[in-house]
């Protein structure tokens, strides 16, 4: 990847909109799942559209590059344990919009950093300090506001049976995804990134027909109801497949080492479209909430980059 001193780097005034815009497509993308899953669409055939788009870009990018259909020796049980832990995450995260606002699933998921952080510490990295204890605690803090606890709390019932399940989805796409980038940080360094992305999207793609043939989830492969699903299920697929293809190929010109938090900005691109779109809206309480969480995810973020 060029260093921040080449002449291919964009400046931060060009990338930090393009960044901003890729965030937005990937908001986009769990807004349309919403509007597909509202509308009779299987899940596992949500997951199955996407990471078969993503499939495709990945790989005419390979052939493109004329890279070496290659892994190093040793690799391939991380390999295929990556790929199993992104086809887990992809199915709780939708599994959480489905029953969330998009905007609380993405916070839910967005708490990674937190659950990295200690993964690494528990098999055997640094422990974390002081500085980012408190920042993860402030993070912690925040997202209790904005999942609403002490309603919750008050009138389980009002808050509806699929609230708790969809937290507990949301959480586990975190844990899925932290798990993943430990397996990438120290398992995978050896595999280039545009192989890795490639069979770990094959790996999901496989994961949902052996789901779907096996019904490990009832309804998983129901195809949508009405044009408005199919609409939804179209748009994920086109918005993720563009989202990850633009990401993948600007990404050696826009210093992610320095802009990377700017990527956080999804959760409030998926406010302003649920809004838009699905009618979802937050408390005053809980838009302050989200704000803490993306402020100190921002700053854990930027700390780790120092």
């Amino acid at each position: 990847m060029p260093s921040a001193a080449s002449s291919d780097v964009l400046p931060r005034h060009l990338a930090i909109p393009l960044i901003m815009s890729i965030a937005t497509l990937f908001a986009a993308n769990h807004v349309a799942a919403r509007l597909a899953f509202d509308n009779g669409t299987g899940l596992l055939l949500a997951v199955l559209m996407r990471s078969g788009v993503a499939c495709l870009i990945l790989l005419a990018l390979l052939v493109m590059q004329k890279k070496r259909f290659w892994l190093p020796p040793g690799t391939w049980p991380w390999q295929l344990a990556a790929g199993v832990l992104i086809a887990i995450q992809s199915v709780c995260l939708y599994s959480a919009v489905a029953r969330l606002p998009v905007v609380i699933a993405l916070l839910l998921v967005n708490t990674f950093p937190i659950q990295l952080a200690l993964l690494s510490w528990a098999l055997g990295g640094p422990r974390p300090s002081l500085r980012s204890c408190l920042i993860m605690g402030t993070i912690l803090v925040g997202l209790l506001v904005v999942l609403d606890i002490p309603a919750w709390l008050a009138n389980a019932a009002a808050m509806g049976p699929e609230w708790p399940t969809g937290i507990g989805f949301g959480l586990a796409a975190a844990f899925a995804l932290a798990s993943t980038l430990w397996i990438t940080e120290h398992r995978l360094a050896r595999v280039g990134s545009t192989l890795r992305s490639w069979l770990t999207m094959q790996t999901v793609f496989i994961a949902m027909i052996l789901g779907g043939l096996l019904g490990a989830m009832p309804g998983g492969m129901n195809l949508p109801d009405n044009t408005t699903g199919w609409t939804g299920l179209m748009l994920l697929a086109v918005l993720y497949g563009s989202a990850f293809s633009i990401l993948f190929i600007s990404v050696p010109r826009l210093d992610m080492a320095r802009n990377a938090p700017v990527m956080n900005f999804e959760p409030v691109a998926s406010l302003l479209l649920g809004y838009l779109f699905l009618g979802q809206m937050l408390t005053p309480g809980q838009l302050v909430g989200g704000a803490v969480v993306i402020g100190g995810i921002i700053v854990l973020g930027l700390s780790r980059a120092r």
